[in-house]
């Protein structure tokens, strides 16, 4: 499956943050299709395939190439003119897992010695950003017990629209945890709350990251 390394934005770190070191060369998966599969099964052209879609044959390889997104509509033409689904048109998209939950919803990541990353099924609305944490044990609750818990974008400095929110995030002194973000008793500082564990009070952030999605793994 085709990768791409992920793009940072004004307050975007590489997912596991700015000051964790690991996976400096962990990659993440482009969105893909399957088009050029389908025209070479059916022993068309271009051309012939262009003209099946009711494309022009330089829109129909930027498709294939990934070149063009996939929208609905052309999701829609594809699938008609080889005959398929329109979830066959795309690949199976996998994010890699960056490490586990355990005790206290602290994150724990792994180092690039301890071999290939696993894959996981990319979540609903996931992007080329989007990775993945394992929760072990009771950390969030027991019934989250070998669950996924995926976000993508990572903020530093964290902002505003995360409050309220649950993140998994960094504090200062280099603890990583999945929890309620809260605002604190001053500008900066911030609460941190869980189901399981007291809140832990007034603590300042290097970085922090929505959780996106959760599901049974």
């Amino acid at each position: 499956m085709a990768r791409i390394l992920p793009q940072s934005g004004e307050h975007c770190q590489p997912q596991y943050g700015e000051r964790q070191q690991l996976h400096s060369h962990a990659t993440f998966p482009a969105m893909g299709n399957r088009l050029k599969e389908l025209r070479e099964e059916a022993g068309w052209t271009h051309d012939q395939a262009a003209q099946a879609m009711g494309v022009s044959r330089g829109q129909f390889i930027k498709l294939e190439r990934g070149e063009r997104r996939l929208t609905a509509d052309y999701m829609a033409r594809a699938a008609k003119a080889f005959g398929v689904q329109p979830s066959a048109i795309m690949e199976e998209l996998t994010v890699p897992v960056l490490g586990y939950v355990g005790a206290g919803a602290a994150a724990h990541f792994y180092v690039d010695a301890q071999g290939p990353l696993d894959e996981v099924p990319m979540p609903p609305e996931g992007n080329e950003k989007t990775v993945a944490l394992e929760v072990r044990g009771d950390s969030l609750g027991s019934f989250f017990n070998q669950w996924l818990v995926y976000y993508d974008e990572v903020r530093n400095p964290v902002t505003p629209d995360l409050v309220g929110k649950v993140v998994i995030c960094e504090t200062v002194d280099g603890r990583v945890l999945v929890k309620k973000l809260m605002r604190g008793p001053r500008p900066g500082y911030y609460n941190l709350h869980s189901q399981t564990e007291s809140p832990i009070e007034d603590v300042e952030l290097v970085w922090a990251a929505k959780v996106t999605h959760m599901s049974p793994r």
